[in-house]
Order: structure tokens, then sequence, then C-alpha cells
């Protein structure tokens, strides 16, 4: 028998190279798609002038991914309830391997396009059941600290990729991009080998019935393999409470999910990931060339210039890593979409201001850089887009993934995040579409759209998103359900209260005061 990890900070790091593959895929694209044999080995210009594909099509082979994410998140709550979360996500990484084969060997876009499609799928997959897996086999006090590691793992796999691709440039011909492409299927194949050493999550083995094996995991993880643990007898006899009680509702279906029970759930959850795209991030993680092309950038300063917000994405997310749990999710949420959305205002007074149309062609041949800016404007704009990865890296970047499981009853939890997943993923897909076209089309205006979506998920949270922090995942019902009676109405969001310094208590078996 494989000897099997108990670490939850060990775990959580091998379950998240998941993680690190969607970030791979972020910048594997944002620093080749600027590079010259990349737009002249698919170029679709009539002249031949290596412009590369056209905005609509570079949308499309960009959102490729999503699209592919998409459906594979929602039918990775079916695939995780039936096989279980490791197996679910060991068999993601094969179709990310499949993938990297064939967008490397891609001879035309769309061979590149289906190549990307199934690296999408494992994204959906490991995107949507490592956080449920993590937050299944967390302690309540550490699970926000631990799942939000997978957005870390994110911005890793974001700043590593990007300076391989970085690296690769300096190399002729296809090859340029066909190296990155190819060396993206090491960390998936470390990923399938790491997770055979890792335990399944304790809640799903109690589904299935399973509760000596659901207690050996709880000894391993959180028992520091003392089966006489009182935190693991208490986290046990939860567990059991809960499946007698709920045991009678059980269904397998997404309708459940509908029902005047979930839906406010649903729709929280669902929006947690919705918003976390429609704050603008795409545009300042896949299309970041294209805006500092617009502020006066050239060549390799290009890219180094887009580096250095990939080093602020990684070093920022670290302070959510610390203080997330003691924060609570609420503070974290509004503090983030309330500053993005300044810097999204800012961006688009610049450019409509002290921005200069430079033609049909765009700047440097980047049809999508439609508007120019020069001197205090250009080092505005860098400013700016600095700013917004400051402030969406260490609060809607890892809170749009620690969020949905936490607000789910464990029957329900592996489709519930699936299904608030695939929200990311589908908007994911549309504004990976939308904005070259819109570059081109509506040039600052774009920066205001999203800035005003910004706004919306601030007065959004305020109002509906209740605190789950410090909570066992047995007992975030209480929030939803009406203790006087009346069902499904709650407590106020902005009424709950952050239980962390509570979990800490009990985890480390004090008495909390009756």
């Amino acid at each position: 028998m494989v000897r099997k990890i108990g670490n939850p900070y060990l775990l959580t790091a091998i379950a998240v190279i998941g993680g690190g593959l969607f970030g791979f895929d972020i910048s594997s694209m944002s620093a080749i798609i600027a590079g010259k044999q990349y737009r002249c080995y698919f170029d679709q210009s009539v002249d031949g002038s290596c412009t590369g594909p056209v905005p609509s099509v570079q949308g499309g082979i960009v959102a490729s991914m999503a699209g592919g994410s998409w459906v594979a998140s929602l039918f990775s709550g079916f695939l995780s309830d039936a096989i279980g979360r490791r197996r679910a996500v060991q068999s993601a990484t094969v179709m990310w391997v499949l993938g990297c084969i064939i967008t490397s060997a891609a001879r035309n876009i769309p061979m590149l396009i289906v190549g990307r499609v199934f690296n999408g799928i494992c994204v959906g997959i490991c995107s949507a059941q490592v956080p449920v897996y993590v937050s299944e086999i967390a302690q309540p006090s550490k699970r926000g600290r631990l799942v939000g590691i997978q957005q870390w793992a994110i911005t890793w796999g974001i700043l590593i990729m990007f300076y391989i691709s970085y690296g690769c440039s300096f190399v002729k011909g296809p090859a340029a991009f066909r190296i990155p492409w190819a060396l993206q299927a090491i960390p998936a194949i470390v990923l399938c080998i790491g997770m055979i050493f890792l335990p399944e999550s304790p809640r799903w083995l109690a589904l299935k019935g399973r509760w000596r094996e659901c207690e050996q995991v709880l000894v391993l993880t959180h028992g520091h393999g003392d089966e006489y643990s009182p935190w693991v007898g208490r986290e046990l006899e939860e567990i059991k409470d809960w499946v007698d009680t709920e045991r009678q509702s059980w269904t397998a279906g997404y309708m459940q999910l509908f029902s005047p029970r979930y839906l406010n759930r649903t729709h929280i959850g669902l929006f947690t990931q919705i918003w976390s795209q429609l704050t603008g991030v795409n545009v300042m993680m896949y299309y970041i060339t294209f805006v500092f092309t617009m502020a006066g950038m050239t060549g390799h300063q290009l890219l180094i210039s887009s580096s250095i917000q990939y080093i602020i994405n990684v070093v920022m997310t670290i302070p959510a890593l610390i203080w997330i749990d003691r924060i609570g999710r609420r503070p974290a949420l509004l503090a983030g979409s309330t500053f993005m959305g300044i810097f999204m205002f800012a961006t688009a007074g610049i450019f409509a201001t002290y921005g200069t149309d430079p033609g049909p062609e765009g700047v440097d041949g980047f049809k999508e850089a439609s508007v120019q800016v020069n001197g205090a404007a250009s080092r505005a704009v860098i400013a700016c887009s600095y700013l917004f990865v400051a402030s969406f890296a260490p609060t809607w970047g890892p809170v749009s993934w620690i969020y949905p499981p936490e607000l789910y009853p464990n029957h329900l939890r592996g489709k519930a995040v699936a299904l608030a997943t695939s929200g990311n993923w589908i908007f994911n897909f549309a504004l990976g579409y939308f904005v070259p076209p819109a570059f081109v089309e509506i040039k600052w205006r774009t920066y205001l759209i999203f800035g005003i979506f910004c706004v919306l998920a601030t007065i959004h949270v305020f109002f509906l998103f209740p605190e789950t922090s410090g909570r066992p995942l047995e007992k975030t019902t209480e929030m939803f359900e009406d203790p006087k009676g009346i069902k499904y109405i709650g407590t106020p969001a902005w009424q709950t209260k952050n239980y962390y310094s509570e979990s800490v208590r009990e985890e480390h078996g004090e008495d909390l005061p009756k």
C-alpha cells in the first residue's frame, strides 16, 4: 500500500498544481501572441505582413481553452462524485498532456484551437474539483489559506511560463512557441504521479459510507496520526450528524441546486466566479501585451514590463494566504472590487483624455492597440495596470476559489462548485473572445465597461454575500435558513460574522463559553 501524505500544506501543494496549469496557459498565450514567430506562422493578413490572426480569430484562439473548461467544469461534478475528488483530478491530467501534444505540433489555427480545447477540459475539471478536495480536507481555521493556494499556484504558473516563453522568443522559427507549449506537459505529469500519494476526501468517503477510511483520513490529516485526537472525534461526529440529518433530502442532480432551499446559495457561488471575470482581469492577463503596446512599450521592453505585472500578482497573493481567514471573505471582496473599479475608470479616463488614434493598423502592427499614449500618460496607464493586479491578487483572485465550496452541503458540493466554476469559464470564454474586437471597435470604453461591473460587484457582495470564514462546512446552512423556522431566508449578509477565533480555539481543544 502506498504511504499517504498527511501534512495539509504538502498535500495542498501537490493538488494545486492543477491551478498552475491554468496559469501556464494564460502567460504562454500573452507572451507568445506578441512574438513575430507566432504572428508570422499563423498570419491571416492579406499582404503577408506578419500581423498574426485577425482580432476576432485571435479572440477565438484564446477563448477556446475557456470553452473547453466550461464544458468540463459542468460534468466534473458527476465525475468527482462518481470516482472521487482525487481520481477526477488525475484523469484531467491525461487531457492536458494530450492538449499539449496537439498545440505544440499545431500546423494551422484549427489544430491549435483543438489542442487548447483539450487543455481546457483539464483546467475545467481541476479548477472545479481541486478547491472542493482541499476545502473538504482542511481544518476550518486554515481552509481559506489552503484553498487560496490554488490562486497562488495560478500566479506562479503565469510567472514561470511567461519567462519560459520570453526565453524562447529568442529562438528562430516556430520552435519559439512550440517549446513552451510542449513543456507545459511536465507539471501535469508531476500532478498525476503526486496524486497517488494523497488521501481521498474524508467527506466524499463519508457520502459513500466508507466510515473507517473517512476516520483514517481525518486521523492522518487533522490528528497527526493520533486516532484518539479530540478534534478528530468532534469532526467525525459532525460529519455523521450531518449525514443522518440530511440523508432524506439527497438527490443526485443539478436541479436541486435551483430548489428554494439552495437557490440563494447557487446564485452566490455562481456570481462569485462571474464577477471575478467581469472585473476585467482578463484584459490585464491575457492581453496585457496589447495594453502596454498602447502605452508605448515595444519589443523586449514590452515583455519585460508585462512580466513585472506577473511578479506583482505572485507577491500580492501572499497577504491573502496569511490573513484571509482572519480578515474574512466579505471585506476582501468588497475592498478588491472597489479598488479595481477605481483603476479601471482611471485607465479609461487617461486613454480618453490623452490618447491618440494610430490609424486602422494600430500600434506596431497590432490592430487591437487602437489608442496610443506617451509620456506621463503612458506611465500612468502602466501604474494603473500594476495597481489593478495588486488589488485583484489578494482579494477576488483567491477568494473566488475559496468561497464557493464553503456555501454548500457535502452531498451537493461537487456539483455546486462545478456549476459555479462553469460561470467563470463561460465568461472567461466570452471575454477572451470579446476583448480584442472591443479594443478595435470601442477602444478606451472597454475599460469603462469593466469599471461599471466592478461597482455592481461591490453592491452585490455587500447585500447578498454572507461571511463564511471559520465555520465548519456542515454549519453553513445556519446562515441560509432562518432559525425561527422561516425557511430559506437566513441571516442578512451584512450581519454575518467571522468565526475564525472560535474555530482556532476548538481545534486547540479549548472550551468555548456557552
